[in-house]
């Protein structure tokens, strides 16, 4: 938790001298427009993937497969999503790497990873209505 707190804090630090010297590049005003604009993008691509990955899920279920590629997916689009919203440079790079393909398929083995460790340390919960 202790690791989680610290590299919170250098990121909103490194997110601040990123607006810093953007800022001072570009000016106040471009610098201002560019956050907007990247979230009102980050807001048409939730909306424009996310009706694709709901599509793709229920695919998966009507075919009896695993939707599990198809929610981490669409748990990937909509953590960029967010983080285009997110006012930052920083967080806005990352967004944007969740939504083309190649950096997702990156990003996919980590949280699989991260899935398997939560399942086998009995972390994680499976509700069943």
């Amino acid at each position: 938790m202790r690791n989680f707190l610290f590299a919170l804090i250098a990121f909103m630090f490194a997110e601040i001298a990123t607006f810093i010297v953007v800022g001072k590049w570009l000016g106040v005003f471009p610098t201002l427009m560019l956050i907007v604009l990247t979230g009102a993008l980050g807001v048409y691509m939730l909306k424009k993937q996310g009706t694709k990955s709901l599509q793709s899920i229920q695919t998966a279920i009507a075919q009896g497969q695993a939707p599990g590629v198809a929610l981490v997916e669409a748990f990937m689009m909509f953590i960029g999503a967010v983080l285009l919203v997110l006012p930052g440079f920083l967080s806005d790079i990352i967004g944007l790497m969740m939504f083309t393909s190649f950096t997702r398929g990156i990003f996919k083995p980590i949280i699989f990873l991260w899935l398997r460790r939560s399942m086998r340390n009995n972390r994680t919960i499976i509700v069943q209505r």
